[in-house]
């Protein structure tokens, strides 16, 4: 009986290592996806969102503050990050550096 355990255990475990290892590959391949401007307002959403969050929660002391001030906050800081981004960027190639347009 315990033999069986064993390997209902081992069935088991080896889906979700399978469904673990599958939603990193996916994560991986998108990943790949984004440029430098996608990265700078994903970030900027990402910290703002998080900053009116705790701001909304701190302020209305409900959830649904922390909501709305998040929702106000990851706008406000995606648009801040597009607008405030630089014009050129440069990459390295042959020990050279090149400036294109963002």
């Amino acid at each position: 009986m315990s033999e069986r355990r064993f390997f209902v255990g081992l069935v088991v475990g080896w889906k979700r290592m399978h469904k673990t290892l599958v939603v990193i590959a996916l994560a991986l391949a998108l990943a790949g996806c984004a440029n430098g401007r996608q990265d700078r307002v994903l970030g900027g959403a990402l910290i703002g969102g998080g900053t009116g969050a705790l701001i909304g929660g701190l302020a209305g002391r409900t959830a649904g503050a922390a909501v709305a001030g998040g929702l106000i906050g990851a706008a406000a800081g995606a648009i801040i990050a597009d607008a405030t981004r630089p014009g050129w960027c440069y990459y390295w190639r042959n020990h050279r550096r090149h400036y294109v347009r963002c």
